[in-house]
């Protein structure tokens, strides 16, 4: 069995035996694998450091296509040692993982990847954790195969006079389909298909009011809970971080 590289991102760790750990690694290779890093938990192990959540690195690894594969060595990319020294930080990134790590199962593309990468890279260089949640949170939504309508009224189809935003009609409402729905701001209705359509890699700053990224994070939360089926205790979490936050 020979030693492969690829780079990779740990989205998971879980205690294996009295020393070692079982790494959930998503990969720009093989998409998300299991890695067997033994020994990590002994504190003059090399691997202690780079067998953790939240490592981004080339792995070098005895791999197998079936079963685990064992680490033999991580050059590292990036340990987010901002992220992880914010709490508030940490609970974005821990739920963006988890996130990821429910999608890629019903979805093994790689660009998936690329957008947790440069999602995490963008985190860790102090740009706003929230904005950067709803715009990979809407871009992940097309590999469910759930995204919302952004460029026309869901319910008809014109792109003229677009006046809301609506989870319970699946994305845009013109004036003409508008009934009793709650209104957002112009401001929130342009940013969303911008959130959409930037390359997260080339963003340089995030300019946006509070008032309007509650709107867009309103509608975001609104839709996963009706048409994902997805419910993660790490989005709780972070929650309850939020609120502490602001108080």
């Amino acid at each position: 069995m020979k030693i492969e590289s690829f780079d990779g991102i740990i989205l998971s760790e879980i205690n294996y035996s009295e020393s070692s750990k079982i790494l959930n690694v998503l990969t720009d290779k093989y998409g998300l694998i299991g890695i067997l890093s033994k020994g990590c938990r002994n504190i003059k192990s090399k691997l202690r450091g780079v067998s953790r959540k939240l490592i981004y690195g080339t792995f070098h690894v005895y791999y197998k296509e079936h079963g685990l594969s064992t680490l033999t060595g991580v050059d590292l990319n990036c340990s987010f040692s901002h992220i992880i020294m914010d709490l508030e930080k940490v609970s974005y990134a821990s739920y963006l993982l988890d996130l990821v790590g429910q999608v890629i199962k019903q979805n093994d593309d790689k660009k998936i990847f690329e957008l947790l990468k440069d999602t995490l890279l963008k985190m860790e260089e102090g740009l706003s954790p929230i904005i950067l949640m709803n715009i990979l949170e809407l871009k992940l939504l097309d590999y469910l195969g759930v995204n919302p309508s952004i460029d026309c009224c869901a319910i008809c189809g014109s792109n003229q006079d677009i006046v809301t935003l609506s989870s319970d009609s699946g994305g845009y409402l013109c004036r003409n389909c508008y009934t009793n729905q709650g209104l957002v701001s112009n401001k929130a209705i342009q940013l969303i298909r911008m959130y959409y359509y930037v390359e997260i890699k080339n963003i340089s700053k995030l300019d946006v009011s509070m008032d309007v990224s509650k709107e867009i994070n309103q509608f975001l939360d609104d839709y996963y809970e009706r048409y994902t089926g997805l419910y993660l205790k790490s989005k709780n979490f972070m929650k309850r971080i939020q609120q502490l936050s602001s108080v």
